[in-house]
């Protein structure tokens, strides 16, 4: 592990009230990271130390025993709130290819490493203070109440799901009380060999629990009037979500925006991105709310500068831009941010936001988005969002 030359009085800073993670028995070639960066693991490695106070996201992929520069595994990563001058203590587990924090309730266990740490500094890699400003950019309204609460029970956030079939049928009388076709039969077509695989289910206490975007934007009893109008503008549903999952801190649900980017870009979780997608569009095209959020749609256009500046450029043309999702919500939300009940701040705020996203990508918000792929515009004037 290295780190880009640090200031001395934060370097100094650092040593005296960062945190340390002392995780021991990782394997060699075991790709392993904090926050926005990762390494290689060595056969020294024993852990990072200089950690800053807060909220990180610890992430690890485990590798072939047999050789450090084989297959990497799916990876699995928690999110983590450090104290000043914090020791968490984890063993790796060659059986789980996982790490086992529960040496860190031992107070004995933590003590007695507390008291060694200076014979362990050199085994313990710095913190990539590099990429602190980054990290807090993308999680500022981030809290661990909110992670904690999105997090699978497990407590680990994993790139593939762990599922397991819905039903345990061992035997072919089994499969014909569900009136499935049996395992010794020809298929005849691709249904039919999809039909013989058992429905699988994720397991219980693996699953992120993201707030559940309603399906019904309109209320019970609706006139068909009322149903055009909550389909152009899905107030309705988000104040549905607000109220049953972030009644008392409203902008909480930035937050959760914040949890779903990291889990995608960092976590590899592609759940993660279908959950950011369908959370930022209810945001974008609820005309109502603008109106009533003001702070909330403020921290929205922060969120995303961050968050769409740490994407490549080839990957809104391979995913994001696919059917143009985001050049179209982000449409509509500029749309509704010039209505006449919009906050004075939050409508220029927008629009630079608007200005400084068409000069970056090219997105001609103006055009009619009836074709497959984003429109493009050149911009020559240099546009600021501060």
């Amino acid at each position: 592990m290295a780190s880009v030359d640090m200031d001395p009085d934060v370097a100094r800073r650092l040593f005296e009230e960062g945190a340390t993670l002392v995780l021991l028995g990782v394997p060699q070639g075991t790709e392993l990271g904090i926050d926005y960066k990762s390494w290689r693991v060595g056969p020294l490695f024993r852990g990072v130390k200089m950690i800053p106070p807060g909220l990180h996201f610890l992430h690890y992929c485990s590798t072939n025993a047999a050789n450090c520069g084989g297959e990497i595994g799916p990876k699995t990563g928690l999110f983590l709130t450090l104290k000043p001058r914090e020791i968490l203590l984890a063993n790796w587990n060659p059986k789980e290819e996982d790490l086992d924090f529960s040496a860190s309730q031992n107070v004995e266990e933590v003590s007695r490493v507390r008291a060694t740490l200076r014979d362990l500094d050199p085994f313990l890699g710095p913190y990539p203070y590099e990429v602190m400003r980054k990290w807090v950019s993308l999680t500022d309204h981030l809290s661990q109440e909110v992670a904690t609460a999105l997090q699978p029970l497990s407590g680990r956030v994993c790139a593939f799901s762990d599922v397991i079939p819905e039903l345990q049928l061992k035997h072919t009388k089994d499969r014909e009380e569900q009136n499935l076709p049996r395992n010794d039969t020809a298929c005849q077509s691709m249904k039919e060999g999809l039909d013989k695989l058992p429905r699988m289910k994720q397991r219980e206490g693996t699953e992120l629990r993201f707030s559940d975007i309603p399906r019904q934007t309109y209320p019970p009893g609706a006139t068909p009037a009322q149903i055009t109008k909550c389909s152009l503008d899905q107030s309705y549903a988000l104040e549905n979500l607000l109220e049953k999952h972030h009644q008392l801190k409203p902008l909480n649900v930035l937050g959760e925006l914040q949890f779903a980017f990291v889990c995608f870009l960092v976590g590899n979780v592609y759940d993660a991105f279908e959950h950011w997608k369908r959370l930022l569009a209810l945001l974008c095209r609820s005309e109502e709310a603008m109106q009533k959020h003001k702070d909330l749609y403020l921290g929205l256009i922060a969120v995303l500068y961050h968050q769409l500046g740490e994407i490549p450029p080839d990957f809104f043309v391979d995913i994001v831009s696919q059917n143009n999702f985001l050049t179209s919500t982000l449409q509509d939300f500029f749309q509704f941010s010039i209505g006449p009940g919009v906050d004075s701040t939050l409508r220029k705020r927008s629009e630079k936001f608007k200005a400084h996203l068409t000069k970056k990508f090219l997105w001609d918000f103006e055009a009619d988005l009836d074709d497959c792929d984003p429109v493009v515009v050149e911009l020559p004037d240099d546009v600021a969002l501060e």
